[in-house]
């Protein structure tokens, strides 16, 4: 039988070293079972409450592969401590025939997923509880709940015990003349995007040293968040505004915001920043922005509840003066965000956004795959994918001679046995063959090799593809997923502007993707990293002018 190990551990709850300890528990009881471990996967400090874990996710893509018979782990909470996660890996790994045995229950089974599962989960409520509880009494205290903000800096000291104290933080001097200015700049009357470019200009760091924006000034007034917001300036710690749960779909936190009745607010007098005439300015030109028919009228439409529509183009677009992203300016415009926002670059034209996605299906459809470049990429892929699966082929009529020799002497063997022959360096040289025999099959268990065959009119099955996808964006229906399969196409899209304000296009497209819309599934099995290798010349990035 051929298993898998998996290991994990948080990092709030064990060492670094439980990896290792798990998988050598893990190994002892392969070898007691007889099974071949043929893969371990392992997530390091990495919550079981989530699924977005890449080792998880390795051991699922694998187990759909046929990689294993078996996941071996410590316990079933290794996998996830979540009830339905639990039942969601439990059929995956069912689905692909894969039974899980662990240590401390032995096979899984639907009565295991339920008990367990439901186990895990109060444990992690429970968990959750107490860590709280322990936050709220450092906040109490008039420590930190964890994270720091700017304009501060954490105390690192040792306490009378001999053990590092924590929650503690003291007024960063430099930084807490930036916030007396930009509270000051506010309440005069300038915008957070005027007062971040200026801080920009002035080359002086922002929070966690990235560069000023005006949201990070801004922020959110009900939530608390932004430096305009920071109730921490005026001398009060406010815990528990928030509370975080998991989205069942996407398996990442969602802040909620809590009823203002739950807030833990300590007075901390030493921490005070900004006085209270000042605050009370930036709270009444807030107010006044707030109150404003334009503001109201945005708020009445609920933006914030309908999905946004996915544009094609959406974080594809890079600035190729400073190398930035793009973002919407107004309706129906995008602009290079570095320029709009932060006044980093000089690349202010904004284009829009029809005409970009225009010239981009074009470059797809006309530029990309030239039937020269394509035959060429065809016969030297062929080749040195084909020469790469031969030797394969080779490997695996190796192993199969040598497993017919080793079954004739197995045979020779038993046969002495059975007559009575019994010495130390036969039984020796039996398990020495026995284990190499295991492992010439497990090798043998996996598929035959087949060879790759490119069509050889490859290029025109592509644009036929692209022509097909270009018409299902004009269809409601259908257009979120021709959306998605075009952006896989593309790798980046890159706006310049020379000194005569012509405008071009730079399109990376992503050569594999390409392939597989074009002929699907014959690069399945197939390095990607390989494939851009073979591309080589004529599939350079393609300009196109605007």
């Amino acid at each position: 039988m051929r298993a898998a190990i998996y290991s994990r551990f948080s990092s709030a709850l064990q060492s670094e070293g439980s990896i290792e300890d798990q998988e050598r528990l893990c190994m002892a009881r392969a070898a007691r079972e007889g099974w071949h471990v043929v893969a371990r996967f392992e997530d390091r400090a990495i919550s079981g409450a989530s699924m977005v874990r890449p080792g998880l996710q390795a051991l699922l893509d694998a187990a759909q592969a046929g990689k294993f018979d078996i996941v071996l782990t410590e316990a079933l909470d290794r996998l996830s401590r979540d009830q339905a996660d639990v039942a969601a890996i439990y059929k995956r790994l069912c689905f692909a025939g894969v039974a899980i045995v662990t240590l401390a229950e032995g096979e899984i089974s639907e009565l295991h997923v339920g008990l367990k599962g439901t186990m895990n989960q109060l444990f992690l409520k429970d968990l959750a509880a107490k860590t709280r509880r322990g936050l709220r009494g450092r906040v109490e205290a008039g420590r930190s709940g964890g994270g720091n903000s700017y304009g501060y800096k954490v105390v690192r000291r040792l306490g009378d015990d001999g053990m590092p104290v924590t929650g503690e933080r003291e007024i960063n001097p430099s930084e807490a003349q930036i916030i007396q200015r930009v509270f000051k700049e506010f309440a005069e009357g300038q915008s957070p995007k005027a007062i971040a470019r200026r801080l920009n200009d002035e080359r002086i760091p922002g929070p966690r040293g990235k560069l000023w924006r005006d949201t990070a000034i801004r922020g959110h007034q009900q939530r608390g968040t932004g430096l305009l917001n920071n109730e921490l300036y005026i001398g009060k710690l406010v815990w528990n505004r928030l509370r975080y749960i998991k989205d069942p779909e996407t398996g990442r936190r969602v802040s909620r915001q809590n009823p203002k009745e739950e807030w833990i607010i300590t007075d901390v007098p030493e921490l005070r920043i900004i006085d209270d005439t000042l605050w009370k300015r930036v709270k009444t030109r807030q107010g006044e922005i707030t109150d404003t028919d334009r503001v109201q009228n945005i708020k009445a439409t609920r933006f914030w509840e309908k999905r946004r529509h996915k544009h094609l183009l959406t974080g594809l677009l890079t600035c190729g003066c400073c190398g930035g992203g793009f973002a919407s300016v107004g309706r129906d415009y995008v602009a290079c965000s570095n320029a709009r926002k932060l006044g980093t670059c000089d690349q202010r034209k904004s284009f829009q956004r029809n005409a970009l996605e225009t010239a981009v299906l074009d470059l797809l459809r006309t530029k990309l795959m030239q039937p020269e470049a394509v035959a060429a990429f065809v016969k030297e892929f062929t080749l040195e994918m084909n020469a790469a699966k031969g030797q394969q082929s080779d490997d695996r009529a190796r192993l199969v001679s040598e497993q017919s020799q080793i079954k004739r002497k197995l045979e020779g063997l038993y046969d002495a046995i059975a007559d009575g022959l019994r010495t130390t360096g036969l039984k020796d040289k039996l398990l020495a063959l026995e284990g190499r025999l295991a492992e010439i099959e497990t090798s043998l268990a996996e598929p035959a090799p087949s060879p790759v065959r490119l069509h050889p009119n490859l290029s025109e099955l592509y644009r036929r593809k692209v022509e097909q996808l270009a018409e299902s964006l004009r269809d409601p229906a259908i257009r979120p997923a021709a959306v998605d399969t075009i952006r896989g196409l593309i790798e980046a899209v890159t706006v310049n502007i020379d000194d005569a304000g012509d405008v071009t296009l730079a399109l990376d497209g992503a050569l594999s993707a390409m392939i597989d819309t074009s002929q699907p599934g014959v690069l399945r099995g197939v390095d990607a990293g390989s494939v851009k290798v073979v591309a080589g010349t004529g599939f350079e990035p393609v300009t196109f002018r605007l």
